[in-house]
């Protein structure tokens, strides 16, 4: 099992992207808020895709380090970051 993060500060793009990678059938996609370190308010939460693959057991494979990559551009496409949930921000 895999699991990333992608983390955008518009909700409209977090939902479109997270709905074409639904539509893919990469496995539990869904987008959540997503607090900044030391931020209490509610203006300063992002939106996060949480995308978790099982059939990706090994992070360092092709698969994997692709998936990483994907996620990666797409979180740079649209303004974000991405977090691979294996070691921090990629």
């Amino acid at each position: 099992m895999s699991e990333h993060l992608i983390v955008l500060p518009d909700r409209d793009d977090a939902e479109r992207v997270a709905e074409d990678l639904r539509e893919e059938g990469l496995g539990e996609v869904r987008v959540v808020r997503e607090a900044l370190a030391g931020e209490d308010d509610g203006e300063d939460h992002e939106w996060a895709i949480y995308v978790r693959v099982e059939t990706v057991t090994d992070e360092a494979s092709a698969v994997g380090q692709g998936l990483k990559e994907r996620f990666s551009a797409l979180a740079e496409e649209h303004d974000g970051w991405y977090d691979d949930r294996t070691g921090g921000p990629a």
